[in-house]
């Protein structure tokens, strides 16, 4: 009786195995923790095999437009998804909101950054990492920031420019900036910050779409609906971010 069970069970992981295929998913830098974990329990669960690009949403975006050979992306915001989609180079209904984000203001010194971010008016301080507003999101919306409290043009002197927010995040980590913009789901437990009033700058909202070359790609849709499930958010929630039906 055992033995047929065993042999059943067999089949079922080997006939798995042989079904699997492989999805090249490009994702936007802020998010590299929760896709992590995301694509480990897709493997798990499916037998699906993700090899995992990161970089900055400008970068990547560029990259697909020169034929790149990607089959998801995962942007940190709206309008880069969307404009793939406007050239026709997406997979009808596969774009959605996976997640929408946050931004600090971050140091690596405790005490130095207090809760109302007063230390950028003051200017005490050298060096203000952010990252590049024309190829990552949560540069332009660090950008934002400093034109509605008026020191964009006062502070420009003073910015150390990352590719994206985990470059961003590393100039500030290694004391190469004395604090900087990060997206709130990297802060760490060390240091000081400040969460910035989501008034102060427009909403991330974070798009997924499958690309057209994957349109026969199994493995992609299935990521994408994982992606979309109740666990993964669940964990996106518990890395910091909102998901779109507004919960936490």
């Amino acid at each position: 009786m055992w033995r047929y069970i065993l042999y059943f069970a067999l089949s079922l992981f080997f006939a798995q195995r042989v079904m699997a295929a492989e999805v090249t998913v490009a994702v936007a830098a802020n998010f590299s923790a929760p896709a992590k974990a995301i694509v480990q329990r897709f493997e798990e669960q499916t037998g699906h095999h993700v090899k995992l690009v990161l970089g900055s949403s400008g970068r990547i975006f560029a990259q697909i437009v020169h034929g790149a050979p990607f089959d998801v992306f995962l942007s940190a915001d709206a309008m880069k998804p969307a404009a793939l989609k406007a050239r026709g180079m997406t997979v009808p209904d596969s774009h959605f909101t996976y997640a929408i984000g946050a931004l600090a203001l971050w140091s690596a010194r405790t005490d130095f950054v207090d809760n109302t971010g007063d230390i950028l008016k003051e200017g005490r301080f050298n060096k203000l990492a952010l990252a590049n507003p024309r190829l990552a999101p949560y540069g332009l919306a660090a950008r934002q920031v400093l034109q509605s409290l008026g020191l964009y043009e006062t502070l420009s002197a003073k910015f150390v420019r990352g590719e994206n927010i985990a470059q961003t995040y590393q100039f500030i980590a290694t004391a190469n900036a004395d604090l900087g913009f990060i997206a709130r789901a990297q802060l760490p437990a060390t240091g000081s910050n400040w969460i910035i009033p989501e008034g102060l700058y427009q909403p991330i909202r974070q798009d997924a779409v499958i690309l057209k070359s994957a349109a026969d790609n199994k493995a992609a849709l299935a990521f994408t609906r994982f992606l979309a499930s109740d666990w993964a958010k669940n964990l996106i929630s518990r890395h910091g971010y909102k998901i779109p039906n507004g919960d936490q």
